[in-house]
């Protein structure tokens, strides 16, 4: 019986050794995509920032992807996760995190929470995150999602990010990730003197510019970065756009 027993346990141990192997280089292979992301899409396209680099190589974006295009990750294009929305292309990620050049001190507002990516990335670069959800279905999936994964600071409301959060406010920097052909006024009377808010600007059907604005008093100034393609912000940004 002894013999027995102790063949019954190897027949178990041999399919949870194999399985530990194969997540193991799992991982890794993950990790070596991040590393030739970082490298090969960001860092060679002039992104400088050392803590915006660490933040996109230490944050694993293939937990934020749909299960059947994980295997996407990390190249180097946008990915649906539904509801009409995307995970954006990591570079833009990278670009528009460093345009708020954040020190850690920062609170962050966040429009358009999506995946949870891009609050992550931010989560690791700034003292507070917030961020705002319109979609029920990426709301309730990302508040879950977050925490599981060891972002629980990052503070996530359900609702329309045009009228930004007033509780929270003001912010430092604003980052709305969905195109837009005005920046929303709450929004504006909700960052501090100055801060920064980058958003694409333009028409949300079409190509839009990546725009910091900066506040200064009672007067804003606003570059132009690049052109981007946004998904369109929904609510009531979108009224009398269709």
């Amino acid at each position: 019986m002894e013999r027995s027993g102790v063949s019954s346990v190897r027949k178990l141990l041999v399919p949870a050794i194999l399985i530990a192997v194969a997540l193991s280089a799992s991982a890794q292979n993950y990790q070596d995509a991040r590393r030739r992301m970082v490298a090969n899409q960001i860092a060679a396209r002039g992104i400088k920032d050392p803590r915006v680099l660490d933040a996109m190589l230490s944050v694993e974006r293939h937990l934020f992807v749909p299960e059947d295009l994980k295997d996407q990750s990390y190249e180097d294009h946008p990915i649906p996760i539904g509801e009409g929305q995307t995970i954006s292309q990591p570079y833009i990620v990278a670009l528009m995190t460093e345009a708020l050049r954040l020190t850690g001190k920062e609170k962050v507002l966040e429009i358009g929470t999506g995946s949870g990516y891009q609050a992550a990335i931010l989560s690791r670069l700034a003292r507070e995150v917030c961020s705002i959800e319109i979609k029920k279905v990426l709301f309730d999936r990302v508040s879950r999602l977050l925490p599981s994964l060891g972002y629980g600071s990052v503070e996530s409301r359900f609702g329309d990010g045009y009228y930004g959060w007033q509780e929270k406010a003001p912010f430092d920097c604003i980052m709305i990730t969905a195109s837009v052909n005005h920046v929303p006024p709450p929004l504006l009377a909700q960052l501090s003197d100055g801060g920064r808010l980058i958003l694409p600007l333009g028409n949300a059907f079409g190509y839009q510019d990546l725009v910091l604005v900066t506040k200064h008093g009672n007067t804003f100034t606003t570059e132009a970065i690049t052109g981007v393609l946004f998904v369109p912000m929904t609510g009531k940004a979108l009224e009398g756009q269709r």
